[in-house]
């Protein structure tokens, strides 16, 4: 590669594309020094060091990943909208392996406020509009789908579906089956509330009547 044209953009991109041939825990400065040909100090007027490189390759996957869930979600609702939110994460990591470790990466607050991970929530949230849940159930809600999402793709990554049938893509649409059923007949805190107390009730009178 050519020595000339430095710039934090390029070398991002090159950390991000260095992720998924060798894995984001492998992503340093030196590394992509090596790749470029050049002395690590040449590099640390561009970046400051390899934590703030790995920063920079979240805020990119994270940015990418907004990107496609946005186009992805354009005119659907409801499963469809589940469906195709879910897709986008699997099929990005299993085509940015390394991206998509690097957007699970732990930013501080600051880099998290001006990151897209509130877009991937909004999109989320989008989703859940076809749902009719309110707070706080819809903020459980979108905890419960990235945890499904982004553990099932974890796991499956990590080779854990692949020695056994069904195979891990029946198992996914069964999942996303799933989680919109669940989704449709969400459990109301209120009325279990006031079911409780209804019972509550009941019980009181029954004992008075026996009195």
């Amino acid at each position: 590669m050519v020595r000339a044209g430095l710039t934090p953009e390029r070398l991002t991109r090159a950390g991000a594309e260095m992720a998924d041939e060798v894995g984001f825990d492998q992503v340093t400065v030196s590394a992509l020094a090596r790749r470029f040909d050049v002395k690590v100090a040449s590099l640390y007027s561009h970046v400051r060091n390899s934590h703030d490189l790995r920063t920079r390759i979240a805020l990119l996957a994270l940015e990418e990943l907004a990107d496609r869930g946005s186009a992805a979600l354009a005119g659907r609702s409801g499963k469809d909208a589940l469906t195709a939110l879910a897709d986008v994460y699997r099929d990005y990591a299993h085509e940015h392996p390394g991206r998509y470790a690097a957007a699970q990466f732990r930013l501080t607050p600051e880099a998290a406020a001006a990151s897209a991970g509130a877009r991937h929530s909004q999109m989320t949230r989008a989703i859940l509009r076809g749902y009719d849940l309110a707070e706080p159930d819809q903020t459980h809600a979108v905890r419960l789908l990235g945890s499904v999402f982004h553990g099932y793709v974890s796991l499956e990554q990590a080779g854990g579906f692949s020695h056994s049938a069904p195979t891990s893509q029946e198992s996914w649409s069964r999942v996303l089956d799933a989680l919109d059923a669940l989704l449709r007949s969400w459990p109301l805190a209120e009325a279990a509330v006031g079911a409780d107390t209804a019972q509550g009730a009941t019980a009181v009178t029954n004992r008075r009547n026996a009195g």
